[in-house]
């Protein structure tokens, strides 16, 4: 986890360092790396491309699909550190899904804790100018669709390699993402075409690492080592792109950890 941390770290300032790339074409092309590199170890370590639970894995395409879509909307379009901050609001939605998905228990004190990382992020879109509310309800979604992954993949966990679950979002998500990118497509020139290499290294190692430490460890116990990615952010933010907070919005950021790393902690016990 901690790895993947520090390759979804790098993709964040990539993907940060394309504003005039439309966020769909970034996904094509991370897509169209991650297909051919994922299929190409498949084929070497000779495992069943497909899978087993075929349903399953189309699934967690698709919701993987609207996460990272999302996502890079947010990066785009919001400072850095933010993005990432109301993306960590996941783990909650990690928690809630799992009620019903994979029949998880939640303690009542939890949605206090719940409570505590939404009204972080309620301060950081009230006292930050820079975050439109509505690419706040886009960062929230992206975190919604990004706990439901999470939750697909502990189902796959018995049946799946992690190299199978990570083929089935470029699997699910070129086709779609070409088609959208088509009809507005802005072409890519000089150092574009290095960073969009970037991003799919760095995205196919992050979504690699991170697969392995959901399906193998019990998510309290790894979930709370991703959170050092907002040091990252604002670390990042401050160096590459000039971004600064006020009190309130690192207050905001704070209650939103808070919130989530206490859940996590307890529902752990």
């Amino acid at each position: 986890m901690l790895l993947a941390g520090m390759f979804f770290a790098c993709m964040n300032v990539t993907v940060k360092f394309l504003p005039h790339i439309p966020a769909i074409e970034i996904i094509l092309f991370r897509s169209v790396f991650s297909f051919v590199f994922t299929y190409l170890i498949l084929k070497a370590k000779q495992i069943p491309l497909f899978g087993n639970n075929k349903k399953l894995l189309i699934i967690r395409g698709v919701v993987g699909s609207v996460g990272l879509i999302t996502f890079f909307y947010t990066l785009q379009n919001i400072p850095l550190a933010s993005a990432v901050t109301i993306q960590y609001m996941a783990p909650i939605f990690t928690s809630v899904l799992g009620i019903f998905i994979v029949k998880e228990r939640v303690k009542p004190i939890q949605f206090l804790y719940f409570a505590i990382a939404f009204t972080g992020v309620l301060i950081i879109e009230g006292f930050d100018p820079r975050i439109d509310p509505v690419f706040l309800v886009i960062g929230v979604t992206s975190a919604l669709f990004s706990g439901l992954a999470y939750n697909v993949i502990r189902k796959l966990k018995n049946t799946e390699h992690p190299l199978v679950i990570v083929f089935y979002f470029p699997l699910v998500t070129t086709p779609v993402a070409a088609l959208i990118s088509f009809f507005g497509w802005v072409q890519p020139s000089g150092w574009d075409w290095v960073l969009l290499l970037g991003i799919g290294i760095f995205t196919q190692f992050a979504q690699y690492f991170m697969t392995m430490a959901y399906q193998n460890a019990n998510l309290s116990r790894v979930a709370s080592l991703t959170y050092v990615g907002i040091v990252y952010a604002l670390v990042f933010g401050y160096v590459f792109f000039d971004e600064t907070y006020n009190l309130l919005t690192y207050t905001g950021m704070l209650l939103v950890l808070s919130g989530v790393i206490l859940n996590v902690r307890f529902s752990g016990k």
